[in-house]
C-alpha cells in the first residue's frame, strides 16, 4: 500500500479493519426512532439496512439508495444495533439507545453509544468540542474520541450548511486529539496533539475542512499519561501585540500537576513552519501565591487568554480548589510577557469566576465592550464536583463574572451520570455559537459523554447589562 501523507482522511479506517465496507458515519437517537448515515461506495447503488435488539436476530428495516436512513417505531430508552449491508460487506456494527438526551433545544450533531466499539481503536466517548464558521460560510464542528488508557487519537469533523439545523460527515483526523479549529487571515487552520501528551501538531485546510495537509509539529511531547507532556486544551487563539497566541501546559496528573505556559508567532509568519514559533518556560503552580486558596490543590490548568482592561494579555487558568477552603469561585490569571514571548509568566491575581473547576473559554466583544465566558456554574460546595448547570457569564473587567443566562440546567438529574462540559463557542454577528461535550440518555458517567451538542444563543448583547 501507499503512504498516506495527509493529515485527513475521508474516512479513517486502520489497516486489517472493515477495507472497502460501507462505512456508518453519523447516528443520531431521538425517543422512538434512530437517523443514521454512511459514505456511499462508488459503483454500488443499493444498501440494506438491519436492526436488532440482541446484536444477532436481524430485521430488515429499508433498502436504499443515498447515504441517509431513519430507523422508526423503535421502543423508547432501549439499546438497538445497527448496520448497513451492500454487495461489498457489512458496515461495523452501531448502537444507539432511544430516549429523550435532555431538556434542552440543542442539535445533535453526533452521538457514540458507550457499548459502541467503532472507534475502539481511539476510544468510546466523545470529546473535545470545537467550532466556527469557515471561510465559506458554513459551520464547522470537531471532536475527538477518547476513554482512559485508550490510544486517543482520533477526531471527527462535521459540517452544517443551513445554519446548525442539520450536520453531515465531513472528514476525520489521525492522529488528532484535543483539537481547535480556527481562522487566522483566511486560512483553516487545526492545532492539536497526536495524543494525550503526545507532540504538539498544526495542520491547514484550505477546501473548507474536507482536507487538511501534513501537520507539522512543533513541539514533542511524551505520548504518555505516565510522563509529563503536552497537555493543549481547545482554545481560543488572541492576536495581540503583533502575535498569535496559544495557551498550554506541561506536564502530567501522574507526575503531580501541569506547569502553564503559552506558545506563539508573528502574526505574519508560516504558522506551518515550526521555526516560526516560540515557547514560554513552564511556571508550576504555587500554593504561596497571594489570593490563592488555602489547601492541597492540583493547581491550574486549561488556560483561556484574553487581553484585560488594561491592554494587556493575560492566561486565565482553571483552578483547582476541591480541598481548600474556599473550595470554589476563583480562577486564576497568569500575566504574558509579549515583549519576550520565552518568558515564562508571572502570576497576577485571583479572578472571580464561579466556573474555575471545568474548562471554560473567554471571549472579548467589540461592540458592548463586555467579556462573556460559558461555564460549568458552581452554586454552593455540595456542587462543586458538578457539570449539569451551564451558564453565559458575562464581565465589564474579565475579573468579576456575572451570571447572563442559565444555557443548561438539568440540575434534577443524577450529576454522577448526567454532565455538560468543555463548551467551545465564537460570536457570529449577534449570536453566539456553541458546541458542548454532552453526557446525557444513559451515559457510561457525566464525565464519558455520548453526546456533541449544537446551541446558538440569540442576541447576545442583550445579556451585557447584567454585567452593570
Amino acid at each position: 500500500m501507499k503512504p498516506h501523507t495527509a493529515w485527513s482522511y475521508p474516512v479513517y479506517s486502520p489497516p486489517l479493519r472493515d477495507a472497502g465496507r460501507p462505512y456508518v458515519c453519523r447516528v443520531v437517537p431521538y425517543e422512538s426512532s434512530v437517523h443514521v448515515e454512511w459514505k456511499p461506495l462508488e459503483g454500488i447503488s443499493e444498501y440494506e439496512l438491519y436492526f436488532s435488539l440482541d446484536g444477532e436476530h436481524w430485521r430488515l428495516s429499508a433498502v436504499k439508495s443515498g447515504f441517509e436512513h431513519d430507523f422508526t417505531g423503535l421502543k423508547t430508552d432501549t439499546d438497538y444495533f445497527f448496520k448497513v449491508v451492500c454487495a461489498r460487506g457489512e458496515s461495523r456494527v452501531r448502537l444507539a439507545r432511544t430516549g429523550k438526551r435532555d431538556s434542552t433545544d440543542g442539535v445533535t450533531v453526533n452521538y457514540l453509544h458507550p457499548g459502541d466499539d467503532a472507534y475502539a481503536f481511539s476510544g468510546r466517548y466523545l470529546c473535545s468540542p470545537s467550532i466556527l464558521r469557515a471561510p465559506d460560510g458554513h459551520l464547522l464542528a470537531s471532536m475527538d474520541v477518547f476513554e482512559a488508557n485508550a490510544p486517543q487519537n482520533l477526531t471527527l469533523l462535521f459540517e452544517s450548511r443551513d445554519e446548525g439545523r442539520t450536520w453531515r460527515h465531513l472528514c476525520e483526523l489521525f492522529p488528532c486529539f484535543w483539537g481547535k479549529l480556527f481562522l487566522h487571515r483566511g486560512t483553516l487552520y487545526m492545532i492539536a496533539v497526536s495524543t494525550e501528551y503526545g507532540d504538539l501538531l498544526i495542520g491547514a485546510s484550505h477546501d473548507g475542512g474536507k482536507s487538511f495537509g501534513p501537520p507539522s509539529v512543533l513541539f514533542r511531547g511524551a505520548c504518555s499519561s505516565r510522563e509529563n507532556g503536552v497537555h493543549k486544551n481547545p482554545q481560543n487563539p488572541v492576536c495581540h501585540a503583533g502575535r498569535l497566541w496559544f495557551s498550554m501546559e506541561w506536564g502530567s496528573w501522574h507526575r503531580g500537576g501541569h506547569a502553564a505556559m503559552v506558545f506563539s508567532c508573528p502574526e505574519g509568519a508560516d504558522l506551518l513552519d515550526p521555526e516560526s514559533w516560540l515557547f514560554s518556560e513552564p511556571v508550576p503552580y504555587d500554593p504561596a501565591w497571594p489570593g490563592t486558596a488555602k489547601g492541597p490543590s492540583s493547581g491550574t490548568i486549561e488556560g483561556a487568554l484574553t487581553v484585560f482592561p488594561d491592554g494587556k494579555l493575560y492566561n486565565v487558568m482553571r483552578y483547582d480548589m476541591t480541598k481548600c477552603e474556599p473550595d470554589f469561585g476563583r480562577a486564576l490569571a497568569y500575566r504574558v510577557n509579549e515583549s519576550d514571548p520565552e518568558a515564562p509568566l508571572q502570576y497576577a491575581f485571583p479572578v472571580a469566576l464561579s466556573g474555575n473547576h471545568s474548562k471554560f473559554e473567554i471571549r472579548y466583544d467589540e461592540v458592548s465592550r463586555c467579556w462573556y465566558s460559558i461555564v460549568d456554574r458552581i452554586r454552593a460546595s455540595e456542587n462543586k464536583y458538578d457539570r449539569n448547570l451551564v451558564s453565559l457569564m458575562v464581565s465589564r473587567d474579565a475579573v468579576h463574572w456575572h451570571l447572563a443566562l442559565d444555557l443548561i440546567d438539568e440540575t434534577d438529574k443524577d450529576p454522577r451520570t448526567t454532565g455538560f462540559q468543555y463548551p467551545d463557542f465564537c460570536f457570529d454577528e449577534g449570536d453566539i455559537l456553541c458546541l458542548v461535550r454532552t453526557a446525557a440518555n444513559n451515559a457510561h458517567n457525566f464525565h464519558d459523554a455520548n453526546y456533541s451538542v449544537f446551541y446558538r444563543i440569540k442576541d447576545f448583547r442583550r445579556y451585557a447589562e447584567k454585567a452593570d
